[in-house]
């Protein structure tokens, strides 16, 4: 898989997450079967949805500039950095999502293990691939 893939799959991916965790906030879908089932009311949903949307924009920012889809307005270095946070946190939330309490839950541990992976390739591409996204637009 090619660094422009694995950037569009991620973004469809997160966005999707995204999408879902405001699915939550809205009580459309019910909060007791995410966050392990260990949120207690409805501000403690609150709070970790707002934090998970934020974060989950702040990636996709991150994405569209490793890209080149966007103004690079972090070096890449810093995107580079950023992106191997990402790694460590979706590795982290795959073995933390193994030992949810909820069936639905442990099942996030397959799409953050793709997260992982395809992270993993983003950052392995080679820097040529990268220019030559930056030319094309």
């Amino acid at each position: 898989m090619n660094l422009r893939t694995a950037i569009k799959t991620m973004l469809l991916l997160v966005t999707t997450v995204t999408v879902f965790h405001f699915c939550i906030i809205f009580k459309i879908i019910p909060y007791e079967i995410t966050w392990g089932g260990r949120l207690k009311n409805d501000a403690e949903m609150y709070v970790f949805e707002s934090v998970s949307i934020l974060i989950n924009i702040f990636f996709i920012f991150t994405l569209l500039m490793k890209g080149s889809y966007i103004k690079q307005v972090l070096s890449v270095r810093t995107v580079n950095v950023i992106l191997w946070v990402f790694l460590i946190l979706f590795g982290l939330n795959t073995i933390g999502n193994l030992f949810a309490k909820t069936n639905f839950e442990k099942l996030f541990a397959v799409l953050t293990l793709a997260f992982s992976v395809l992270v993993w390739i983003i950052l392995k591409a080679k820097n040529t691939e990268h220019t030559a996204a930056y030319k094309r637009h």
